[in-house]
């Protein structure tokens, strides 16, 4: 059902702090800020190679972040997130073993600009699983990338 680990994301109090000690202890290159209110979120990017880190900020009082890294003060890892070939069909096959899809169940878009979703911690030994719908890969209803 998966496919490739697109990225890992760790939670952190302060952005830019966080870049740069990626992109100087480990010379990596970091993606500017992008602020995604609609997840609450600001992220930076950094590839390597292989796939990618995502650092998370909290944009706000009510942003998920926030509740995490109050549990979390220095931050830590808070999801990863797999590609898949048909975001719906991955949903209905998660629910039918009886892991639950956090939300109305609905994809969202995501960071990368694909549909994804969010599958509860405690159904994946206490990991928070993101799906992504794979770009440019054909499903019901069209294109999705």
């Amino acid at each position: 059902m998966i496919g490739k680990l697109n990225h890992i994301a760790i939670a952190v109090p302060d952005l830019v702090q966080a870049a740069a000690q990626y992109r100087d202890r480990l010379g990596v290159l970091v993606s500017a800020p992008q602020a995604f209110p609609e997840h609450g979120v600001t992220v930076v990017f950094i590839d390597t190679g292989n796939t990618k880190i995502e650092l998370l900020e909290p944009l706000g009082e009510t942003s998920p972040i926030t509740k995490f890294l109050a549990a979390n003060p220095d931050g830590g890892m808070h999801h990863m997130c797999f590609e898949v070939d048909d975001i719906t069909a991955a949903a209905a096959q998660l629910a039918a073993t009886g892991a639950r899809v956090l939300g109305d169940g609905k994809p969202k878009t995501g960071a990368h600009g694909q549909p994804v979703l969010f599958v509860h911690p405690k159904d994946f030994l206490g990991t928070l699983i993101e799906l992504e719908q794979r770009a440019g890969v054909e499903r019901a209803g069209g294109t999705c990338g």
